[in-house]
């Protein structure tokens, strides 16, 4: 259940950090609702999950899914170009998250 929470949370910061692009600085009122309350559930559910899941690795998988998922989604959606560079500094994210993850195997 707490790996639920965690994606649950990464599911609402990801679509929260999206919905910033269609605030239009925060001028239109529904996309900013969609804001406030997404980044609301998203720190409840990780600190739902942080009961059971030691904060590092629980930070270092949100952060580092929803850095990763946010920037494909700036480049399906929003258009934005990444080239090699960008895409390659997203898997050493990935990768560092994968680290972390296997400090619990040992």
């Amino acid at each position: 259940m707490p790996f639920v929470l965690l994606a649950l949370a990464i599911g609402c910061e990801v679509c929260a950090t999206s919905c910033l692009k269609l605030t239009d600085g925060y001028t239109r009122l529904w996309p900013t609702v969609a804001v406030a309350v997404g980044y609301v559930l998203s720190f409840v559910f990780l600190g739902r999950a942080l009961t059971r899941i030691p904060v590092s690795l629980a930070y270092a998988v949100w952060s580092g899914v929803g850095t990763a998922a946010v920037a494909a989604i700036g480049a399906t959606a929003f258009g934005e170009h990444l080239g090699r560079l960008q895409w390659a500094g997203i898997a050493l994210i990935v990768a560092g998250v994968v680290v972390l993850n296997l400090r619990g195997a040992h």
